[in-house]
């Protein structure tokens, strides 16, 4: 890798959903930690009555949406959610804005210093600068040195029926790859487009990948390229080429970040 200084220890963590007691300790022992995004917690899959959604509504209605969601009976899903969202006496945005800002408070204050950090697809980018404070450094198609190595990141997903917050055009997310050049550590939430890595063995369902991601990784050959978004992936780690791609772990379940070392 390019002029690294030696003993350098980075934790890396991705889809956070909530778990702001473990995500106070994920630096603990590292020189930075990294975080690839889904900070918010809508709806737990595994714990329905955790997430915005159980509050506003119980969790009777979650297990529901949660039933039709796997189902992949999406347009079903959407119509039982217009009709609940049309009970609250205030908007859906608002109160949806209200909720991700509480979560966000909680767990922006409790990120150590340095923290470099980029969007899941569940997150709202436009929120983060009210509550990223000095010490955490966020990133979205940008570069940045740690311990000599250069650090690519890419935030957000692909457009998906799910509909999540931060998901856009294969087009925006490919110029945002192409615009981090050669890079040691490609950072992204989602994982290249590979069947192993996209595949979830609990949903039993293929997750967008990104194609850009994985030219990316044959074109410029980057000795880590690092996500999550895949909860239980078929494979937690594989090696494409030169490239080893690594799933860095559901930290919501398992509170415990992935460390790599140099």
């Amino acid at each position: 890798m390019r002029g690294a200084r030696m003993g350098t220890r980075v934790h890396v963590v991705s889809d956070v959903h909530g778990n702001t007691r473990a995500l106070a300790t994920a630096g603990e022992g590292a020189d930075a930690l990294v975080c690839l995004g889904d900070l918010v917690l809508f709806l737990d899959y595994a714990d329905h009555s955790r997430g915005i959604f159980p509050d506003l509504f119980g969790v009777g209605n979650a297990d529901r949406i949660v039933e039709l969601r796997t189902a992949r009976r999406f347009d079903e899903a959407r119509d039982f959610g217009r009709e609940l969202w049309a009970t609250l006496d205030v908007e859906p945005s608002a109160a949806i804005e209200g909720a991700v800002r509480r979560q966000y408070a909680e767990m922006f204050a409790v990120l150590p210093t340095p923290t470099y950090a980029t969007y899941g697809n569940v997150d709202i980018p436009t929120l983060w600068p009210e509550y990223a404070g000095p010490g955490t450094t966020v990133l979205d198609g940008e570069r940045a040195e740690i311990g000599g190595r250069v650090f690519g990141f890419v935030g957000g997903g692909l457009r998906t029926p799910m509909r999540t917050p931060y998901e856009i055009s294969d087009e925006e997310y490919a110029a945002k790859v192409e615009a981090l050049g050669d890079v040691d550590v490609l950072c992204s939430h989602i994982p290249p487009d590979v069947p192993e890595l996209t595949y979830d063995t609990v949903a039993r369902r293929f997750e967008r990948g990104s194609r850009a991601l994985l030219a990316a990784i044959h074109r410029t050959k980057p000795r880590y390229a690092l996500f999550g978004h895949v909860h239980q992936p078929l494979a937690h780690r594989m090696r494409v080429g030169a490239t080893e791609c690594v799933n860095v772990g559901h930290f919501a379940a398992t509170g415990r970040p992935w460390a790599l070392e140099w």
